[in-house]
């Protein structure tokens, strides 16, 4: 087996050809990515069901627009919270319930009293199932161009316009891709 240079912390940002609906303009957050597998978060794919209605005490606590996001087509029956600890806290500096994945960005642990991290998030946004990869399916997807991968950046996980996030992440880049950021949603209008 050759050995899986970790994608943990970055985005996957959905290249126009991919043809999963799933993932049509799509930027995940990967969250944990190794020779076992990969899991990440759709950052971008917003529901209309607010975080207070279904995660008691958390509502306040969410980010604008404080709604639950579908974090991917894998067990929407569960929730996973990441957030972003401002300076991103590290050893015993960590707030409880909260794990960093990379940098500034961690999970939380949607288990515990909201109150133990409350002062110390400086966002918060709850997703709704995931998006998984099996052992070397992810570098299939890449080395099939479905995906960019890109550098994260701790804005992202809280962005108030999530609509836009796809072009805004791609703009920023400092090459050949920020010109993917104006592809038209449907080139056969062109």
């Amino acid at each position: 087996m050759t050995e899986v240079s970790s994608l943990t912390g970055r985005l996957l940002v959905a290249t126009p050809a991919l043809a999963d609906p799933n993932f049509d303009r799509a930027v995940v957050l990967l969250l944990d990515h190794d020779e076992e597998g990969s899991l990440g978060v759709v950052l971008n794919r917003p529901t209309p069901v607010d975080v207070g209605d279904i995660l008691e005490g958390w509502g306040d606590l969410a980010g604008e627009p404080g709604v639950v996001f579908q974090g991917g087509p894998v067990s929407l029956d569960s929730a996973l919270g990441v957030a972003v600890i401002p300076g991103g806290a590290s050893g015993e500096s960590a707030p409880l319930g909260w794990r960093r994945v990379h940098g500034a960005i961690g999970l939380v642990d949607l288990e515990a009293p909201p109150e133990l991290l409350a002062s110390a998030l400086g966002s918060l946004r709850i997703f709704a199932g995931y998006a998984g990869w099996g052992p070397g399916q992810l570098e299939d997807e890449l080395v099939e161009g479905a995906w960019y991968v890109v550098e994260s950046e701790p804005g992202d996980v809280s962005s108030p316009a999530p609509e836009r996030l796809w072009r805004e992440v791609l703009r920023r880049q400092r090459n050949e891709l920020a010109m993917v950021a104006t592809y038209p949603d449907d080139p056969s209008l062109n």
